[in-house]
């Protein structure tokens, strides 16, 4: 009786560790490419990941980068972020046209900015 119990407990335990591989979908029309994704997906992505992680040659190569890797090539937090986002938005059939969002403008004025902005007084 004690033996099964402990069988459950260790087959519990290595249960919750399996990690399943990531999913990797079927390019779809002109996004056939890690470069056309970056492209697609827009805020420069191009620009930024290119460099840092140049080794992606192939379409399987862009969908098995984790996190951590975009973070060892200094790729910054809104970037990686945005990127896994986009990439979990095409894995499950969205259109980066659809889902793409262009990154938020400097902001013109430090803190709570002045009590006149543009002209105008600003209560």
């Amino acid at each position: 009786m004690r033996g099964s119990s402990i069988l459950r407990q260790v087959l519990a335990e290595s249960s919750s560790r399996i990690v399943q591989p990531p999913r990797i979908p079927v390019p779809k029309g002109d996004i056939n490419t890690p470069a056309a994704f970056l492209n697609a997906i827009g805020r420069d992505s191009a620009k930024k990941l290119s460099g840092p992680l140049s080794g992606w040659q192939e379409w399987e190569d862009m969908w098995k980068t984790n996190g951590e890797v975009l973070k060892d090539a200094g790729v910054g937090v809104k970037d990686r972020r945005y990127f896994l986002w986009c990439l979990e938005k095409f894995r499950a059939g969205g259109d980066p046209s659809e889902f793409s969002i262009p990154a938020k403008p400097k902001k013109k004025f430090r803190g709570w900015g002045p009590k006149v902005q543009h002209g105008k007084r600003i209560r």
